[in-house]
């Protein structure tokens, strides 16, 4: 704990306001607890970024942490660039201290000498990435906490192919970071240097999406969507993006258009959430809309809901949509004809119904760690090699590559496409999905995430990931376990025969458990939220549409086997 008081006591010199002092002063005073959870760590960069609650402290997103680590990043791109004219866009979304940290950041930068493209209002993710390119930027950032409660803030870094920052850059940027005192910060700002930027810029942007997700689909006049923002930033292209595409039939859910970073008429802005599209669903079956879509608060997810067998509205889920976007992309692509260096992606704990699609097409589908930094890093990688689409569980899709980032904007569109054709041919979105099962496998997935919060739960995150790295699960319903991945030590042992071969992927704390019968279990914790998930794949033989529903009723029946023997129901 003293250590904890030291580095707190080390804000109250001159150099930090006088409100952050008060702040500091009481809670030594009054609250230890507290104090213990703001100063106890660093925030630190995790999958998305550097993402936490709003506050003081040192484990808190204030404009100290934001500005050390925008002065770090300074360092880092004079070094980088050394004899170059630096220029960085900035976005914001949404969230509370969005607007005012996003121009804390834009100071620094400016105060260090670097050109600063800042958005004069709150812009997408997928927007963001678009500018970093568009714009011919050396760096890009973008404050958002992505779907996480209110009280969160963050700050994503991307490079200039438009990507996050991906090894060795994210540890060399940490190591300039470190290597700072907050009293490096330089605060004062050249405002010659700060531009705010929009319509130019929008224009672009919206044009970008509406080239690479339009397929001029038939039946837009009698396909009817109903659109909900969830009070975040995709407000500002989806309804342009989906007129200028032919669509007339669109609802806007008018209660949550209005950007709000309390997210009043939602639990939790996570189109992952079922609850975030009830108002949504409620509209769709009151006017009988072919399909629902949300988005969240930085426009990098999309949630879609769609009428099922039964004639009701129900939610999908990532893999389920990102398999027939995949596919729908795969045909157009053969229709032009294949060149033979095509590749899709996905991400380790997505399905395996994306290498199956890719071996049914002749496609390469390259997986790599969760995170769309890693797909992003596969394009720049790959130069030779076109980038079809992909995506991964968690509700992010990305169609081609002019944008490097999960891009909710563009994959709406497609999901329009998709459906609207899919209606005008006698089918339905749903149907067609079912078509994929019978085609390719029928795959379903489940996720389980655990909350543990605080420096407790922490430490019981990485006693569990601990626990079944030395305890390995045997078997799963009944199927032994072959194969165990760990990420952490980049091995793949069979444990059948007790060989060991190497995994050439990033490592990753990220343990996955194959049996026997294809049953996949996955452990992770997450990157960006005091969480551990465990991710479920499953999958059987569908050999005619007709039998769907008694097939899926049996995987559920599977899962549902599966989660109470792991007691994780």
């Amino acid at each position: 704990m003293d250590s904890i008081l030291n580095t707190a006591k080390s804000w109250l010199t001159d150099f930090f306001d006088a409100d952050t002092k008060k702040e500091i002063e009481n809670l030594i005073q009054t609250n230890t607890e507290e104090l213990k959870d703001r100063f106890y760590k660093d925030l630190e960069f995790g999958t998305g970024g550097m993402r936490g609650v709003m506050g003081v402290g040192t484990n808190r997103i204030n404009k100290y942490t934001l500005g050390k680590n925008t002065q770090g990043l300074s360092n880092y791109l004079k070094k980088t660039y050394p004899n170059e004219a630096l220029k960085v866009v900035i976005a914001y979304d949404c969230r509370h201290n969005s607007d005012t940290l996003a121009k804390t950041v834009a100071d620094v930068f400016a105060a260090n000498g670097i050109k600063v493209f800042l958005f004069s209002e709150l812009r997408t993710t997928p927007a963001l990435s678009f500018a970093v390119k568009y714009l011919n930027c050396h760096a890009g950032i973008v404050l958002t906490a992505s779907h996480n409660p209110p009280e969160y803030n963050g700050y994503k870094v991307y490079w200039t192919d438009g990507g996050q920052i991906v090894p060795p850059q994210d540890g060399e940027i940490i190591s300039e970071i470190n290597n700072l005192s907050f009293e490096d910060i330089k605060f004062k700002a050249d405002e010659s240097l700060i531009q705010l930027i929009d319509k130019e810029v929008d224009e672009a942007f919206i044009s970008a999406s509406v080239k690479n997700g339009n397929f001029n689909a038939k039946g837009k006049d009698d396909f009817k969507i109903v659109f909900t923002s969830l009070h975040g930033t995709s407000i500002t292209a989806i309804p342009e993006v989906l007129k200028r595409a032919g669509y007339k039939n669109v609802t806007i859910i008018e209660e949550q258009a209005v950007p709000d970073g309390n997210f009043p008429t939602v639990k939790s802005p996570n189109p992952e959430e079922p609850e975030a599209l009830n108002m949504a669903i409620e509209k769709a079956e009151e006017i009988g809309a072919d399909m629902v879509v949300g988005t969240d608060p930085d426009s990098d997810r999309l949630g879609i809901a769609v009428r099922n067998l039964e004639g009701k509205m129900e939610l999908l889920n990532g893999n389920q949509t990102m398999v027939l976007m995949t596919k729908f992309l795969l045909d157009q692509r053969k229709a032009q004809g294949m060149e033979g260096n095509e590749f899709i992606a996905s991400t380790i704990v997505s399905t395996p119904m994306m290498p199956a699609l890719a071996d049914a097409y002749g496609v390469e589908c390259k997986t790599a760690l969760t995170g769309f930094k890693w797909i992003a890093k596969m394009i720049k990688d790959f130069p030779n090699q076109h980038f079809v689409g992909g995506g991964e569980e968690s509700f992010g899709f990305m169609v081609g590559d002019f944008v490097r980032d999960k891009d909710a904007v563009t994959s709406t569109l497609l999901a329009c496409e998709i459906g609207a054709n899919a209606k005008a041919n006698g089918s339905s979105f749903y149907k067609d999905l079912i078509d994929c099962y019978v085609d390719f496998g029928f795959y379903k997935e489940k996720l389980v995430s655990m909350t543990k919060k605080g420096i407790t739960g922490a430490q019981e995150i990485k006693q569990m990931m601990i626990d079944y790295k030395n305890n390995p699960v045997q078997s799963i319903d009944g199927s032994k376990v072959i194969f165990v991945d760990d990420y952490n030590t980049s091995t793949k042992k069979n444990m059948v025969t007790g060989e060991t071969t190497s995994i050439d992927i990033p490592k990753s704390n990220v343990l996955i458990y194959t049996t026997e019968d294809g049953t996949i279990m996955a452990a992770r914790p997450s990157g960006t939220e005091p969480k551990i998930k465990f991710y479920f794949s499953i999958n059987a033989t569908l050999d005619k549409a007709s039998d769907f529903k008694k097939v899926d009723a049996q995987l559920d029946e599977k899962i549902n086997r599966i989660l109470k023997e792991l007691n994780l129901n």
